[in-house]
């Protein structure tokens, strides 16, 4: 299937909820469009609204107002079956937790979303047992979540991403709880998936480092995104 030029079309995005009958504003007129391949990185303080101008890229969490195109596809005009389709066919997620499911191995939980999708089960690990190879722990396939490190949770986790070879990868503090060496080696394997497989970025992160390596950086303000 060939990728959309355009992965990612946001245009004059508010989110706003209600505390107190106080209406607050988290996300005031976001304007982002993310070609196929671009890595960009969001930085910004914490509460600036990064983390749900994610979940509103990935079809989490709807705009209050504006419009949002995901691989082409009107997200205002999909009912909550069809984001979950646009999810897993065109969409991987990375969070700071890695979110991996303890009672399954590393290679049943990379596996997971190819099975969600309905490919066999014996296809969907042969799938995921080459990507994790290509993350580098091609020797912890069997391994469950509790035996692993944190870097090589977060490996696993970015493998997960990938499976499904996504238009884009959303990805939250990927490194937030990394040391700098574990975290180094993450920036590096964030990097070569995206030259390698064309796989599109937008990474929310506090590192300086890891930002330095997007083809673009934007800072998120009050709400406000800049430089977009």
């Amino acid at each position: 299937m060939t990728k959309p030029s355009l992965v990612i079309q946001a245009e004059h995005i508010q989110r706003s909820y209600v505390d107190g009958g106080v209406t607050v504003e988290v996300l005031r007129d976001v304007n982002l469009h993310v070609p196929a391949g671009e890595m960009v990185a969001i930085v910004g303080a914490s509460g600036s609204g990064k983390s749900t101008l994610l979940h509103v890229l990935g079809l989490l969490d709807q705009p209050s107002a504006g419009r949002l195109s995901v691989a082409g596809q009107e997200a205002a005009s999909l009912n909550e079956k069809k984001r979950s389709v646009i999810r897993n066919r065109h969409l991987g997620f990375v969070y700071q937790f890695h979110h991996l499911l303890p009672e399954f191995s590393a290679l049943d939980n990379v596996a997971m979303p190819l099975i969600v999708r309905g490919v066999s089960r014996p296809e969907a690990r042969a799938q995921a047992a080459a990507l994790i190879k290509q993350v580098g722990l091609a020797q912890r396939v069997e391994h469950y979540p509790g035996q692993l490190s944190g870097g090589e949770r977060q490996r696993i986790a970015l493998a997960r991403a990938l499976v499904t070879q996504p238009d884009c990868v959303l990805a939250d503090e990927p490194t937030g709880n990394l040391d700098r060496e574990t975290a180094q080696t993450m920036f590096e394997l964030l990097q070569t998936m995206n030259q390698e497989l064309g796989i599109a970025f937008v990474i929310v992160t506090h590192d300086p480092a890891l930002a330095a390596l997007a083809h673009r950086q934007l800072n998120m303000e009050q709400g406000v995104l800049h430089g977009c």
